[in-house]
């Protein structure tokens, strides 16, 4: 069985409150769990520490078991000092989208063209 450490979402419309769930893999989302080892509520404040709340010793145990964190859980693990933090590579984040690429020639351009009526 392939287990997951992830979020599963509760509460109403526009008022997310996820409990970080030890889940099957294969399990909907909201679905069937094994165990709820924490909760998180991104309404609070991100110093408040009741943001999020985990019981680090069995979520220790899962992974000791063979449980795979999902990223967002990796993270609250990582800001609690459980896991060392993993290098992350988002090579296309710093590269700019079609229009303001676009943009940026065009504005070469007719930067490289006054230069140009200047020399002349």
């Amino acid at each position: 069985m392939a287990l997951k450490i992830r979020l599963a979402r509760g509460g109403s419309k526009k008022r997310p409150h996820y409990a970080i769930v030890v889940a099957d893999s294969r399990m909907p989302r909201d679905g069937r769990f094994i165990e709820k080892v924490g909760t998180y509520n991104p309404l609070l404040a991100k110093d408040d520490e009741r943001r999020v709340n985990m019981d680090v010793e069995r979520i220790q145990h899962w992974v000791a078991q063979g449980a795979q964190t999902t990223d967002r859980v990796s993270r609250f693990l990582e800001a609690a000092g459980v896991v060392e933090k993993k290098e992350r590579n988002n090579p296309k984040k710093a590269v700019p989208g079609k229009a303001a690429a676009e943009r940026a020639e065009a504005k070469a351009s007719k930067a490289a063209a006054a230069s140009e009526a200047t020399a002349e």
